[in-house]
């Protein structure tokens, strides 16, 4: 259900972690420090203001937040928002040999950084992804920390324009 901003303004904590908690994949502590930056004016402020949150957390917090999402391509449990974007792109309909490769890919990288590769598919293809996935294992860690927040802010503006409706 598409909440107003004066709706989310006017929630209690719990009511706003409970709407908005899962717009950082599994990571509802992030809409929890949030809500204390209330009143928001519009969805791009609340969006800043989720994403200031991530910005200054630990880096070992950063990092729970990045391994928190699933890899592309899985046949994992993972959230449902995870599950529609990439259906969304066809993540969900890959032929044996695009899956192969999507799994060679999610090894490869996760086996360098240490954590799954995140892109907002929702900007992308299969064949963008692909491309992306291979350009970006060349990057060092800290380069890839600093890309996959990139992405999730991304993601997250995404799902928050889901949630959030003009008033």
């Amino acid at each position: 259900m598409p909440f107003t901003i004066t709706q989310l303004n006017q929630m209690s904590q719990a009511e706003f972690v409970a709407a908005l908690g899962s717009v950082f994949e599994d990571t509802p502590a992030i809409a929890h420090a949030a809500w204390n930056q209330r009143p928001f004016a519009d969805v791009k402020e609340l969006h800043q203001r989720m994403v200031d949150v991530v910005q200054h957390e630990s880096e070992a917090a950063q990092l729970k937040l990045v391994r928190a999402h699933p890899d592309l391509a899985s046949k994992a449990k993972m959230a449902e928002a995870s599950v529609k974007e990439q259906a969304g792109v066809g993540l969900d309909r890959l032929s044996p040999e695009e899956f192969e490769q999507f799994q060679d890919l999610n090894s490869r990288y996760k086996e360098k950084f240490g954590f799954p590769f995140i892109v907002a598919v929702r900007n992308h293809t299969k064949t963008s992804i692909l491309a992306a996935f291979r350009d970006r294992l060349q990057n060092t860690a800290s380069q890839e920390l600093q890309q996959a927040l990139t992405e999730i802010a991304e993601i997250a503006r995404f799902r928050l324009q889901d949630l959030v409706q003009s008033e």
